[in-house]
C-alpha cells in the first residue's frame, strides 16, 4: 500500500486495540496536536485525509490543543482514567513546539503513564540544513533537540527512513501496552520523511490486539510473603496506584476485612478503599494522617501493594521507625517489588491479593486504630468548617469541593500546598474520584489533566482545583475545552502567590522570600502592595463562565451552580495563604543551608539536623 510515512502512522494507530479481561478498547483513542512547519504537511495532512475519506478504519480523532506541554498532560489524564489501557498521541512542530512536550514526557514516565509523542524533526536528507529552528551540533549531524526526549522516554526512536517505520511502530505499541515498562514513548519524525511515500505491506495495517496480561504470583513467593505477614503483630498495608490500575480494589477490601490489617494509601492509591471503610486509616507519609503515620512508625511488617515508595510515602525514610520492620511488596514490576529490601511478590495485584488472602487464612492482626480514626475524622470536620476569617482557609475550600462532589465525580490537582492538604483531608468515595498528579507534581497540570479525564469518562463531573500560581502557568486549555464543548468545573483559588513554597520557605528559614505576587518594594524585595491581577476576568476572556465567591457559603452555592451548568465554569475564591491545617506529624527532607548569617536559617538547620537522625536505610 503506497502511503506517506505520516499517512502510514495514522492508519496504523487507527487499528491498534488493547485487551484485558476480555474487554477491548482503542490503544490510541485520538491525537492532540498543534501544527506548524514540520508536521502540518505530514501528520496534519494524514489526519485530515483520514477524517475526510474514512479509509483508515475507525480513524484517529483530532483535538486542537493550545499548549504542547498541556496536551501531554491531557493525554496522561485520559490514560490514567482508563487504567493505562488507552491513551492519546501528541504531535507537534519542529523545534520549540516539540521541546515544549519535554515536561509532559517527564511527567508521564515518572508516573508510569503511557503517552505517544510524535515530535517533528530536522530534514533526514539534510538537503536544506540548517533549517529554521535546527540545533547544529559540531560533533554530529544526527543530533537534534529531540534527543532531549531520550532520557525521558521509555522508548525512543527516530525514523530516518520509511523502511524503519514498521519496527518503530510495533516497538512503540509493545511499550505502551506493557504495565511494567510503560511511560512516554517518543517517535521522532523528520519533516521530509513524514511526507515521503513508500510501499508499506498491507499486514502493517491489519487490526492488531495487544493483550495486557495479569501475571500470576509464584506459589512459593506467596508462601514466603505469607510467612512474614503471619509473624507480624502490628502490620500495615500501603495501597498505591497499582491497586487502582489493576482494578484490585475489591480484592484489597477482602484481604483487609479477612485479616483486620489497617490500610493506608499513597497519593496515587487514594480511593483504593473508601474513606469510611473500617480498615482505612488515610494517607501515609509526609502529608498523611497522624493515624496512618503512627501505625507506620509502629509497624513491624509493611505490605506495599502497587507503590513505588516515593519520599512522600516514606516521609524521606523516617516513616517506618520500628527497628525490626520488614517489608512485603506486591508489585507487577520487580524493580519496585524489591525496594526496601522487601520480600517481593511480583505479580498483578488482582491476582496476588486473593492468593495472599487464602494463604493468610486464620490470621488476624491485633491492631487498635478505630478510635484514632474516629478522632481524626472529627479533626477533618473541624478543618472543613473552620470559620477562618476574614479570608477563608484552604481546608474550607477543600471541604466545600468534597461536599459538592458526587460519588463518581473527580477532583484533579497536581502542585502547591493543595496535594498535601488533599491527601490529609480528602474523603474519597470511588477509586477514580481522586486524581492528584504527585509523581512529578507539575504546575499547570490541573486544567489540562481535567480535560483528558473528562474525554475519557464524559459521564463524570470533573473538578479542577487549581491555585493562582498553577493557573498562571497554563490556563490555555480552557480554550481547548470550550472549543471541544467539554464541561469542566475549575475551582480557582487565589492567594496572591505560592502558598506551598511560601510555607516551605518559612520552615527552612528563608522567610517566604520570592513567593508572593506583589510589587517590588522599597527594600528591593517583592514586599509591596499586591498586584492588581484579576484571574477571574482572565478566565472569562478565555470563554469560561465565571462565578466569583467571597465566602464559603458563596462557594457552596457557586459549586452547586457550576455542577448544574452545561459549559465550563470557573469558580473563583480568594483564600488566606497563612491559614492553618492539621499536622501530619511527619517530615519531608528538604536540605537547609549548613551555614548562614540569618538567625532564621540557623534555627531551621538545627531542626533539620535533629529530624535527619530518624532517617534510615532498609537493608
Amino acid at each position: 500500500m503506497r502511503l506517506t510515512v505520516a499517512q502510514a502512522v495514522v492508519r496504523f494507530l487507527s487499528n491498534q486495540w488493547t485487551e484485558r479481561d476480555g474487554v477491548e478498547q482503542r490503544t490510541i483513542a485520538g491525537c492532540f496536536g498543534i501544527f506548524g512547519h514540520g508536521n502540518v504537511a505530514g501528520i496534519g495532512q494524514a489526519l485530515l485525509q483520514a477524517q475526510r475519506t474514512g479509509r483508515d478504519g475507525p480513524g484517529l480523532p483530532y483535538h486542537l490543543a493550545r499548549n504542547e506541554q498541556a496536551m501531554v498532560h491531557a493525554a496522561v489524564g485520559y490514560a490514567r482514567m482508563r487504567d493505562r489501557l488507552s491513551t492519546m498521541a501528541c504531535t507537534a512542530s519542529i523545534g520549540p513546539g516539540s521541546t515544549n512536550m519535554l515536561t509532559g514526557a517527564a511527567l508521564a514516565t515518572v508516573n508510569r503513564i503511557p503517552v505517544l509523542l510524535l515530535p517533528s524533526d530536522v530534514f533526514a536528507t539534510r538537503v536544506a540544513s540548517p533549517v529554521l529552528q535546527e540545533l547544529e551540533d559540531p560533533r554530529s549531524y544526527d543530533v537534534s533537540v529531540n534527543d532531549a526526549f531520550r532520557p525521558l522516554s521509555r522508548f525512543f526512536d527516530r525514523v530516518w527512513r520509511p523502511e524503519q517505520l514498521p519496527s518503530a511502530l510495533l516497538a512503540a505499541m509493545r511499550v505502551l501496552t506493557d504495565p511494567v515498562e510503560t511511560g512516554a514513548v517518543t517517535l521522532c519524525l523528520p519533516q521530509d520523511v513524514q511526507a515521503e511515500a513508500f510501499d508499506f505491506p498491507d499486514a502493517l495495517f491489519a487490526r492488531r490486539v495487544w493483550h495486557v496480561a495479569r501475571p500470576v504470583p509464584e506459589p512459593v513467593a506467596v508462601a514466603r510473603a505469607a510467612e512474614v505477614i503471619r509473624s507480624a503483630r502490628r502490620p500495615l498495608i500501603i495501597a498505591g496506584g497499582g491497586v487502582i490500575y489493576s482494578r484490585a480494589t475489591a480484592e484489597l477490601d477482602a484481604l483487609a476485612r479477612a485479616t483486620g490489617i489497617p490500610v493506608a494509601d499513597t497519593q496515587a492509591g487514594k480511593g483504593a478503599l473508601r474513606w469510611d471503610h473500617p480498615n482505612s486509616v488515610g494517607g501515609v507519609g509526609s502529608t498523611g494522617t497522624p493515624v496512618a503515620n503512627r501505625l507506620a512508625r509502629e509497624a513491624d511488617v509493611v505490605i506495599g501493594v502497587g507503590t513505588r515508595y516515593s519520599d512522600f510515602t516514606t516521609a524521606s525514610r523516617t516513616a517506618f521507625a520500628n527497628p525490626a520492620v520488614r517489608f512485603v511488596n506486591v508489585n507487577i514490576a520487580s524493580f519496585d517489588a524489591a525496594k526496601q529490601a522487601a520480600v517481593p511478590l511480583v505479580a498483578d495485584a488482582r491476582e496476588a491479593l486473593p492468593a495472599l488472602t487464602a494463604a493468610l487464612d486464620g490470621y488476624r492482626a491485633d491492631v487498635a486504630f478505630a478510635g484514632d480514626v474516629a478522632a481524626w475524622q472529627r479533626t477533618v470536620d473541624e478543618a472543613y468548617h473552620l470559620g477562618h476569617g476574614p479570608l477563608p482557609a484552604q481546608s474550607e475550600v477543600i471541604g466545600a469541593v468534597n461536599d459538592a462532589c458526587g460519588e463518581r465525580d473527580v477532583v484533579v490537582q497536581a502542585a502547591g500546598s493543595m496535594p498535601g492538604d488533599l491527601q490529609l483531608l480528602w474523603r474519597a468515595r470511588d477509586p477514580k474520584q481522586y486524581h492528584v498528579e504527585y509523581g512529578y507534581s507539575c504546575m499547570g497540570f490541573e486544567i489540562a489533566g481535567a480535560l483528558g479525564i473528562k474525554l475519557a469518562d464524559p459521564d463524570r463531573e470533573v473538578f479542577a482545583l487549581v491555585g493562582d500560581g498553577s493557573y498562571l502557568m497554563m490556563a490555555q486549555e480552557i480554550v481547548t475545552a470550550v472549543a471541544e464543548g467539554v464541561k469542566l468545573v475549575v475551582v480557582l483559588v487565589q492567594n496572591h502567590g505560592f502558598a506551598s513554597i511560601g510555607a516551605l520557605s518559612e520552615s527552612l528559614g528563608s522567610q517566604r522570600f520570592g513567593t508572593s505576587y506583589r510589587y517590588r518594594g522599597d527594600g528591593d524585595d517583592y514586599d509591596g502592595a499586591r498586584l492588581p491581577v484579576d484571574l477571574a476576568a482572565n478566565a472569562e476572556s478565555l470563554g469560561a463562565a465565571v462565578i466569583r465567591c467571597r465566602t464559603i457559603a458563596d462557594l457552596t452555592e457557586g459549586l452547586k451552580r457550576a455542577r448544574e451548568a452545561e459549559r465550563l465554569t470557573v469558580v473563583h475564591i480568594e483564600t488566606d495563604p497563612l491559614s492553618p491545617v492539621p499536622s501530619s506529624e511527619s517530615w519531608w527532607d528538604v536540605p537547609v543551608s549548613e551555614v548562614s548569617e540569618l538567625d532564621s536559617t540557623r534555627a531551621a538547620r538545627t531542626a533539620y539536623d535533629a529530624a535527619k537522625q530518624g532517617q534510615r536505610s532498609y537493608l
